[in-house]
């Protein structure tokens, strides 16, 4: 025999009913069949809430009509497509079981309570229904059918609202009935009869579990579980797009899952079918070709971590005491304590030391949990042996379940390591000696994250770096688009999806939790344009929450002063942050220290390439030579592209306002040429590399001797500034031409030496290494004990969008392979 089982949304309407039958029918002529049936959809909803009504004394019509609307519609449809369907009998039925419910809900109210076999009784109608129609339908297809009486086969023992099937008396009582191999057999789920014939529930999802029974009482060849999903996932599709079918898993791992809330099946429904021995197949019954997951007593260790699952509303207890190290017994006599209360314990983890003993409970069962535990240590209580129980509440346990996880080493460590990954703490951590699974407790609203950055650190190749971009002018601009153009080779070679989930200026902010379409970038940038939502630390944190990022940087391409001093706040929220903005690390030494000390601290990175060469390789060439033991003697260096490209044209025979012109009509200078000439901006990429090196400066320790004497520079507007460059042109040119007829040339050039940084104006003649360095490039040598008397040069490009852009990228990039690596 066959057990097929179907839930309440493969029950829903008539169409359903339709499609269930064939299914039976097509099983049919293969194997001998049974049918166990849940009630259609939200039916048992509206069965418990018209108990609830009548024990308010609320009126019901609205519930009853609403059941009503649901069974009356299936009948009358299945009566239209099959002629020779009983409607007449079935509505018969139907309507004398409604008025059943009607007098016993009436007797509920005039009592003011609620018998339990009697709610028992009106929450199991649901099902009733679903035998009772489909009984008539596949007679109307032209079936035999045999219907079997849950109350008399599954004989339990439990509760009445939440029994257990004794299977061995089920097994006895299912043999002494008729058999027909020709009949395809009923049964209604979700209840079953105690020892004195009454209706009992076998609770939520009960109806699983008496097709668990059935199979094993029967002596099922197979169990199938027909459902509205295609098979078990790795995760929650609904929740990570990237979730996979399981086509094969074990018993125990099934097990596991499900107790730590994977919505597989109910723990109990797999023990009967893993003591028997029966293979059960999670199907589809809206999708019959899907091959569906096969859970057996075999063990498939292709894919040796099965799933991630997740268990919320849950609470965590640590009772801790000098009491507790060395007392013989008292872990056996706190949990009997709890057994006693009728509390079921989830996770158990104990100190080394002894100390403390923390488990986790149902968060509803959490005020009889602490009495209970209160009451039997009273005494040790009031003696100071046990301290006041600590009790967190609004937790979750995140899962990692597998047979493979035996032999597959490193588990642990990328279990944790994905976890830290998006900055979420684990309060506490179990793992049972089988070694199949590993939990951790998290809080409840870092659960989706969790999931996520576990699911992505176990089984996808493709790490997903969620980018909220600040400034999208001349290099935030340029940055989108060389993201665009490098998507899909990222993807494919290194496994990086970069998805943009978030575009700012300084008036406005707009998010898509799934990333823009960057192919859209126009309708986009329009949108921030007429957006009203301002962007603050708060309304990027409701985002982020919302949208559950699990791996976010904040990518400053502004050079907003107020922006980079709220780094370290960003980064407390789980941000990672890139930037060439070079306010941050140019703003006092203290904030310098701090943004270092709360990226260690929060596992965020702080990176900031583009503050110095643009797209050239310096802080981090600089930072590696000195984490490898090296010490800087002295730096000197072009570190303006700007600069750099004026002075070279300037050699050409270009004027100093037609040289800045031209750097401006190129996109090399700053919005306003006058915070290039000012000398200011080498200053700060100086006072960076000082700091790298360890010198505790301020940027008023840099000695700057401006290009252009500041008197030129005092304009408020572009055009004013040039007006200005004419007049200071001939003092300008005069020293270039000094130098020139010398054979040498003018640089803006920064040094390190001594303790003493300087940026000013100096010639270089033909033998120094700068005179060749103009049109954009920046050239950097360091001297220092590794590199001497050779000094480390780079050279490069260091002005334009193109280049920055390129270096904010790297960085970019950066963030994966440093936080794989941490």
């Amino acid at each position: 025999m066959r057990v097929l089982k179907f839930g309440g949304t493969s029950v829903a309407n008539a169409k359903c009913f339709s499609n269930v039958a064939n299914i039976a029918i097509n099983t049919s002529n293969m194997d001998q069949t049974a049918l166990v049936l849940s009630a259609p959809a939200k039916i048992t909803n509206y069965l418990v809430a018209l108990v609830q009504d009548a024990l308010k004394g609320n009126d019901r019509k609205e519930t009853l009509s609403n059941i009503k609307d649901i069974v009356m519609e299936i009948i009358t449809n299945l009566s239209l497509k099959y002629p020779s369907f009983d409607k007449e009998f079935v509505l018969k039925e139907f309507n004398n079981t409604i008025d059943l419910i009607e007098k016993r809900l009436l007797g509920v109210e005039l009592l003011g309570e609620c018998p339990l076999y009697v709610e028992a009784f009106i929450e199991s109608r649901g099902e009733s229904f679903s035998i009772l129609i489909m009984e008539k339908l596949l007679e109307a297809l032209g079936k035999k059918v045999r219907v079997i009486d849950p109350v008399y086969v599954l004989v339990t023992e439990g509760g009445i609202l939440e029994s257990s099937v004794d299977i061995n008396k089920s097994r006895l009582r299912y043999n002494s009935l008729p058999d027909d191999k020709d009949a395809i057999t009923l049964m209604s789920g979700f209840c079953g009869g105690d020892k004195h014939g009454n209706l009992v529930l076998l609770g939520r999802n009960g109806s699983d579990y008496s097709a668990a029974c059935l199979a094993a009482i029967s002596d099922a060849n197979a169990c199938e579980i027909w459902t509205d999903v295609d098979g078990v996932y790795s995760c929650d599709p609904r929740f990570v797009k990237d979730a996979f079918l399981l086509k094969r898993m074990s018993y125990k791992e099934a097990m596991e899952l499900s107790y730590f809330g994977a919505k597989v099946m109910h723990p109990r429904t797999i023990a009967p079918i893993a003591q028997y021995k029966i293979p059960c197949y999670i199907k589809n019954t809206n999708n019959l070709m899907a091959e569906g997951t096969l859970i057996s007593d075999k063990v498939d260790l292709s894919v040796p971590i099965k799933g991630i699952s997740d268990l919320k509303n849950i609470s965590l207890i640590n009772i801790s005491g000098p009491g507790m190290k060395g007392m013989v017994g008292m872990a056996g006599r706190l949990f009997s304590t709890i057994s006693r209360a009728n509390v079921s314990i989830v996770l158990i983890t104990q100190s080394s030391s002894e100390y403390s003993i923390s488990f986790c409970v149902h968060t509803q069962d959490v005020a009889a949990t602490k009495k209970a535990i209160e009451d039997e240590f009273l005494l040790e209580f009031n003696a100071g042996l046990i301290e006041p129980l600590e009790i967190v509440d609004k937790r979750a346990i995140i899962s990692v379940v597998g047979d493979g996880m035996r032999t597959m080493k490193g588990t642990s460590g990328r279990f944790f390591k994905a976890l830290a990954k998006a900055n979420i703490n684990v309060n506490a951590i179990a793992q049972g000696s089988s070694e199949r699974s590993i939990s951790a407790v998290i809080k409840e609203d870092k659960v989706f994250e969790a999931i996520s950055i576990c699911h992505m650190s176990f089984f996808s190749s493709v790490q997903l770096l969620d980018i909220v971009l600040v400034g999208v002018g001349g290099v935030g601009l340029e940055l989108l688009n060389q993201i665009k153009k490098q998507s899909d080779k990222l993807k494919r070679t290194l496994g990086i999806n970069l998805r943009v989930v978030g575009l700012a200026n300084s008036k406005s902010f707009i998010t898509n939790a799934n990333g823009f379409d960057l192919n859209l970038l126009d309708l986009a940038i329009a949108d921030l344009k007429k957006c009203s939502l301002d962007f603050t630390l708060a309304s990027l944190q409701k985002f982020c929450n919302e949208a559950h990022l699990v791996n976010p940087i904040l990518v400053d391409c502004t050079s907003s002063q107020s922006l980079a001093l709220t780094y370290a706040h960003f980064m407390e929220l789980g941000f990672h942050i890139v930037t060439p903005n070079k306010k941050a690390n140019t703003s006092s030494y203290e904030y310098y220290k701090r943004l270092r000390e709360v990226a260690r601290i929060t596992n965020r990175k702080f990176l900031y390439e583009a503050n110095v060469g643009a797209g050239l390789p310096v802080i981090n060439t600089l930072q590696n030579l000195l984490a490898a033991g090296d010490r800087l003697i002295d730096f000197g260096g072009i570190m303006s592209g700007t600069l750099s490209y004026i002075f070279g044209r300037v050699d050409e025979g270009m004027s100093l306002p037609e040289a800045t012109y031209d750097a401006y009509q190129k996109g090399y200078t700053e919005p306003n040429p006058r915070d290039d000439l000012d000398g200011m901006d080498v200053a700060r990429k100086l006072l960076i590399l000082a700091r790298e090196c360890g010198m505790n400066l301020s940027l008023e320790d840099i000695k700057v001797e401006p290009p252009v004497d500041a008197k030129y520079l005092n304009a408020n507007t572009v055009d004013e500034l040039f007006a200005n460059l004419k007049e200071a042109d001939a003092i300008f040119m005069e020293k270039a031409n000094k130098a020139k007829e010398q054979n040498k040339v003018l640089r803006y050039v920064a040094t390190i030496k001594d303790g003493q940084c300087i940026c000013k104006v100096q010639e270089c003649d033909e033998s120094d290494p700068l005179y060749k360095v103009k049109n954009g490039e920046n050239a950097l040598a360091f001297k220092s004990e590794y590199y001497n008397p050779i000094p480390l040069v780079i050279r490069g490009y260091g002005a334009g969008t193109a280049v920055t852009a390129a270096g904010v990228l790297a960085d970019i990039l950066r963030v994966q392979s440093l936080v794989r690596e941490s």
